[in-house]
């Protein structure tokens, strides 16, 4: 899991949700890549962080992409967060002899607007939450940066100063992860995508 490094966070806030994560690729303290992504969008409204061996998370990006396209073809209609949440755990628990080496993050607005975050271990044991859910390398430096930081129903800007500063904070703390970062904000009425700069070395 720690092979090539990674920082995932998401947040809740006031009918908008935010899931950040750092850009570093690495081979334990070698950089490979400065630009990798680990967070993707899988609906317009649900995005999942991956977080774990990369070539696992290329892998299981595909996998979740072409089940998503299937269900919505089969049922007509987009899939929730919830039920994305449940379908990811399933794909994860199929391979539990020899499983994944991911850690998945599922952030969402369903569609009244309600936010719903959850992460999983290799797995697909679903760890539900109120507040904010982490992984990666930089998990117990998030795990702090978060706590101090978090608060009840805030709104979309202040929920990205909140995420970026936990982010940022956390990563400079962690050698195997870092290079700056990149933060969605999902409101009902869009996305919001913004690049941070960090420290790089």
């Amino acid at each position: 899991m720690e092979y090539n490094g990674a920082a995932i966070v998401a947040m809740k806030g006031k009918n908008c949700i935010a899931i950040g994560a750092d850009k570093r690729l690495g081979q334990r303290q070698l950089t490979v890549d400065t630009n990798f992504k680990k967070v993707f969008p899988i609906t317009e409204r649900t995005y999942i962080g991956l977080s774990g061996l990369a070539t696992d998370v290329k892998t299981l990006h595909d996998q979740f992409r072409m089940r998503v396209n299937l269900y919505k073809h089969r049922e007509e209609r987009v899939i929730e967060p919830k039920t994305f949440a449940n379908l990811v755990s399933h794909v994860l628990y199929e391979r539990r002899f020899g499983s994944y080496l991911v850690n998945p993050v599922v952030a969402g607005l369903d569609k009244n607007d309600i936010p719903f975050i959850c992460g999983m271990d290799s797995i697909g044991c679903i760890d539900l939450a109120d507040n904010f859910i982490v992984c990666g390398t930089a998990e117990e430096n998030l795990y702090g940066a978060c706590e101090g930081l978090w608060e009840p129903d805030l709104e979309p800007e202040e929920l990205f100063e909140t995420i970026s500063q936990a982010l940022l904070n956390s990563v400079d703390r962690d050698a195997m992860s870092g290079w700056g970062a990149v933060v969605h904000i999902i409101t009902p009425a869009g996305v919001i995508t913004r690049d941070l700069k960090s420290r790089m070395d």
